[in-house]
């Protein structure tokens, strides 16, 4: 989880299993997503998501490889 800054970061864990619930515009600048764990708290800029498609690779090995630095898993 990002948080608003980089050091508010922290890995989650035991998350394999997510999905979307909902998607709700903020203004015209932004989305909300609602996942089903109930985690409903990011606003994410298109510039963000479009970012994060861009890098999706890289982010997806970095969390990996922090899971495993710190002995954790993506099971529940």
């Amino acid at each position: 989880v990002q948080g608003h800054g980089p050091d508010q970061k922290t890995i989650v864990a035991g998350r394999r299993h997510v999905g979307i619930m909902n998607v709700e515009p903020v203004g015209n600048y932004a989305i909300r997503i609602n996942f089903d764990d109930m985690h409903d708290t990011g606003i994410f800029s298109w510039d963000t998501l479009y970012d994060y498609g861009v890098r999706q690779d890289e982010m997806w090995q970095d969390y990996v490889d922090a899971l495993e630095a710190k002995g954790l898993s993506r099971n529940p």
